[in-house]
């Protein structure tokens, strides 16, 4: 029998009391055990990409691909639990006990589990209290940076059959009736503080009232500048841009959008312009419900846009009920410009460089290079004037890629110096930075970015990315799995930026899952094509690596690997030399 050793997250739960429960009706329970594993469990383990390995009546043994997956899933299924036993009596509810941990496991050939990974898992879920989560040390210290969570350090414990003591730590998951139930943790522990939910909300863009259908980019303007302004906020969970903008133009009940996007609340509006004139309206809508919780209408001068803005954003804010500090209220003050014809030229060149062509991505750089030129301290437009540059160095769209890097640093460090405080300006500094193999001020640009605006799914994405061109994988990795939770329809680069991370870490099964989805969401990527050629390569895989570089060249004859060597900004070179390698064993590369 064939077995594979390997590094795997591991999550064990049952159900606690399962005896006594079924012991009072073991039809009914076992009823609602195979509800819950239908409505909740199951579909909950599949979004956060886990795989059952096997049920144990009343429990199941999951393993996951990082432990930021697992406890995120572990978060779910419990809040899920707290909702699904309101009202029930305390000796009729079911609630789950959860352990995780990171270690070594033995996968037989039929895909279970063996192992001291599988054992210290099971142990862990043993002593958590009802409706907790009990890490290791190990699991911990993946998810602490990474995941906004408050737990108790039980300290070293002795578990059943495992040789050396165990660091635990426990989070308890819930309303205010779980937490007073974790005063049964194990002994000397205290409950576990949870975090407060953050309020999640979701900005579809305005329609445009205004009669026509030029005027698009105006009201999607006013859309991305209110999530920008409340993205800053990290009181507030905001879906991004690009995710809100998929319900552009169709007919969809909010409840969908909760749903699909994951959010409680739903800001929606329209925008009319007229002359110097704009009446902006604006509804927030509770996605579970369907009720109303606030709307407004605003009549005022072109002029006083940003005081539009403002208003909006802060009546959603004081809607949703969420305290601020100053500091807060500072930070959502709109910081562009008074100048309407730069604001509209900004407005133009944005949106044209969110479609990402060669020629949206000309035209984009003229509106925003006016917009500069009619207000030098318009720091957003500097940004997103360098961000052109830098798609024309990536995709060598001008006669000068090197040149075209030049202009990006120059227009980014501008952005920075004319408003530090703005996010955008440092997620286009750190994409400047990586590009110029700078790799540890990109990361600290990214970072900033991120400290400015929590809710920046782009700014984690530069941030995986300066991480796994710096070799740091695994982080890597967290920063693209945090990006998607903010963007659910994220850009399909993301998949190859993940499998870039799968593949340096020599999990070439799992690049391959993600090089495959990237290429069915977008048919004509040579880059991915050529990493899943180099996957198959080390996987033995060579014909299939042979047809993939045929489809490689097919999609674009002048693909070059010297090209990509040079421009990729890998800081050790051997991690594009593995590429190679993968390519060389399929008989493609010398």
């Amino acid at each position: 029998m064939s077995e594979i050793r390997k590094l795997a997250a591991i999550l064990a739960a049952d159900v606690v009391g399962y005896s006594r429960l079924a012991g009072a009706d073991e039809e009914r329970i076992l009823a609602r055990l195979r509800a819950l594993r239908s409505d909740l469990i199951d579909p909950t383990i599949a979004v956060h990409h886990g795989r059952v390995v096997k049920r144990t009546g009343d429990g199941a043994l999951v393993e996951f691909r990082s432990v930021v997956d697992a406890v995120r899933c572990a978060i779910e299924v419990q809040n899920g639990m707290v909702e699904r036993n309101d009202g029930v009596p305390q000796d009729r509810r079911i609630e789950f006990r959860i352990g995780i941990h990171l270690g070594d496991v033995v996968e037989e050939s039929d895909g279970d589990l063996m192992g001291d990974g599988v054992n210290i898992a099971s142990r862990l879920e043993g002593v958590a209290a009802a409706g907790a989560i009990c890490l290791s040390e190990d699991a911990y210290r993946q998810v602490k940076a990474r995941l906004d969570l408050s737990v108790s350090d039980l300290g070293n414990k002795q578990l059943k059959n495992i040789a050396e003591p165990i660091r635990i730590y426990s989070l308890q998951v819930g309303s205010a009736e779980t937490k007073a139930a974790a005063t049964s943790q194990i002994a000397t522990s205290q409950p576990a503080t949870a975090p407060s939910p953050k309020q999640s909300i979701a900005v579809l863009p305005f329609a445009n009232m205004s009669g026509d259908a030029e005027q698009d980019y105006f009201a999607d303007g006013i859309s991305e500048d209110i999530i920008t302004a409340l993205s800053k906020l990290r009181q507030l969970f905001v879906i991004a841009r690009n995710s809100s903008f998929t319900f552009k133009g169709r007919n969809v009940h909010v409840q969908e959008v909760g749903t699909n996007l994951g959010v409680r609340y739903v800001l929606e509006g329209s925008v009319r312009k007229s002359g110097n004139r704009v009446r902006i309206t604006a509804q927030l809508i509770d996605a579970t419900t369907g009720g109303h919780i606030w709307a407004e209408r605003f009549d005022r001068d072109l002029t006083d846009i940003f005081a539009v803005q403002d208003d909006v954003t802060q009546q959603i804010v004081d809607a949703l009920a969420v305290n601020l500090t100053e500091g807060d209220r500072k930070r959502l003050v709109p910081g562009q410009t008074g100048h309407p014809e730069a604001y509209d030229c900004f407005l133009r060149g944005r949106e044209l460089w969110h479609r990402l062509t060669k020629q949206t991505n000309s035209d984009a750089r003229e509106l925003l290079q006016h917009a500069v030129e009619l207000d030098p301290n318009f720091a957003s437009a500097h940004a997103f004037l360098a961000l052109t540059h830098g798609l024309d160095y990536l995709n060598r769209w001008s006669a000068s890629p090197q040149r075209s890097l030049q202009q990006a640093e120059e227009a980014a460090m501008l952005a920075v110096a004319r408003d530090e405080s703005d996010p955008v300006a440092h997620w286009a500094l750190s994409v400047v930075r990586l590009y110029s193999r700078q790799h540890d001020r990109a990361i600290g640009e990214a970072e900033r970015a991120i400290s400015l605006n929590p809710n920046f799914a782009e700014g984690q994405v530069s941030l995986g990315e300066a991480l796994l061109y710096s070799g740091r994988s695994h982080e890597a990795l967290a920063c693209f799995d945090r990006a998607i939770i903010l963007n659910p329809y994220f850009p399909d680069i993301v998949l190859h930026f993940q499998a870039w991370a799968w593949f340096q870490l020599r999990r070439y099964d799992e690049a391959v899952e993600l090089l495959v989805k990237r290429v069915s969401r977008n048919p004509v990527t040579d880059v991915s094509r050529a990493l899943l050629a180099a996957c198959y390569g080390h996987l033995g895989r060579f014909e299939e690596a042979r047809a993939t570089w045929q489809e490689v060249l097919r999609v674009n004859p002048d693909f070059s690997l010297e090209y990509r060597r040079k421009v990729l900004p890998f800081k050790n070179p051997a991690d594009f030399d593995l590429a190679m390698e993968g390519l060389c064993k399929a008989g493609i590369a010398q």
